[in-house]
């Protein structure tokens, strides 16, 4: 395919919504929807060399017997999901420190110890070129409600037998299940 013009379509206040334009290996050109948290995109090279926009954070406990999962209402499909914590890094923010800020506003815990800090990733590689990083450790601490009025967030800590049962019964988060059913069969 070839690449031929991106256009703004609409700004919104945390994302913005873009046509990409395409040519076809059969020379058809087609219009591809899209949407970013990057405000300014102009050429090809923008839509994958941006900043990462988000940090993930997928917490054990110290006996790595538990992991840590949190229960959002979420507006776009309209029902609660099963995700990791999860927030924006802000500007001048490390993932690490964007990582611990969030998990204690979203759930009160603290970050002990981060083991792995993986490659960034898509968030939703088939309408945006929103990234993340995945940041793999351990937390501590007692469970708080989330400090924004602005999200509903439950947090709570499952055994690899209770993600089992819970993978059966409620919708995740693509990612989060992923991981879920492969650490909950070790």
């Amino acid at each position: 395919m070839k690449f031929k013009s991106i256009k703004k379509i609409l700004e919104g206040k945390f994302i913005s919504r873009y046509d990409i334009q395409y040519e076809t290996p059969s020379g058809k050109i087609k219009n591809y929807e899209m949407i970013s948290r990057n405000k300014n995109i102009n050429s090809f090279e923008e839509l994958h060399d941006g900043k990462v926009d988000a940090v993930v954070m997928i917490m054990h406990d110290k006996d790595n017997e538990h992991v840590l999962l949190s229960r959002e209402f979420r507006m776009a499909p309209g029902e609660w999901v099963y995700n990791f914590p999860a927030g924006l890094i802000d500007k001048g923010e490390d993932a690490a420190s964007a990582a611990s800020r969030e998990l204690r506003e979203e759930t009160g815990l603290h970050l002990d110890h981060i083991e792995e800090i993986w490659m960034e990733s898509y968030s939703a590689v088939g309408f945006s070129n929103e990234k993340n990083i995945c940041i793999v450790g351990t937390a501590s601490g007692e469970i708080l409600p989330s400090d924004s009025e602005l999200e509903e967030i439950e947090a709570y800590w499952y055994s690899k037998a209770e993600v089992r049962a819970l993978l059966k019964v409620a919708r995740f988060a693509a990612r989060t299940q992923a991981y879920c059913i492969l650490w909950s069969k070790n």
